[in-house]
């Protein structure tokens, strides 16, 4: 009878606990805008804009504060009659384009994306040249004959012996 009790108590505990968790996870209904069309557009827009405090979660599926706040700001936007583009100009000129999931493309994205296989092949042709001079090289000497030897041996020894 004591372990029904203190199962009972710890569910009741458990979920007063969790309770504000799970409200927190809900949505706010403030935030919703009443036409369903622009409620789902204010939505497809939010998620192709980066939560800039998570950056790598749309603001849709970020919990974070300013998620919450950007999420506003851009129902805002549609509850005014903007475009999707105006909504996103707007937020890129005020945050930059690092607010973008996928960025537009340009030629700083292309640089981006082009720079591992230009380092790549900057890398294979400078392998490349520096095999090939060193196989062009002058080939070394041929050892020397024993008449060389001989030689360099009395030419060492009597230098060692000059006063």
């Amino acid at each position: 009878m004591n372990m029904r009790r203190f199962l009972a108590a710890s569910c009741v505990g458990f979920s007063l606990i969790a309770a504000p968790a799970l409200v927190l996870a809900v949505d706010d209904p403030m935030e919703m805008l009443p036409n369903p069309k622009d409620e789902a557009r204010a939505e497809a827009i939010g998620s192709q804009l980066r939560c800039l405090v998570c950056q790598n979660e749309s603001i849709e599926d970020s919990s974070a504060g300013l998620a919450r706040d950007l999420r506003r700001v851009v129902r805002e936007h549609v509850a005014k009659g903007e475009n999707n583009q105006q909504i996103m100009d707007w937020m890129v000129n005020r945050y930059g384009n690092f607010i973008r999931l996928k960025p537009a493309f340009s030629f700083s994205t292309l640089l981006l994306w082009c720079m591992p296989v230009l380092a790549l092949l900057l890398g294979l042709a400078s392998a490349f040249i520096f095999y090939r001079r060193r196989a062009a090289a002058p080939p070394s000497p041929p050892p020397l004959t024993e008449e060389e030897k001989n030689r360099l041996a009395q030419l060492t020894k009597d230098k060692d012996n000059a006063p």
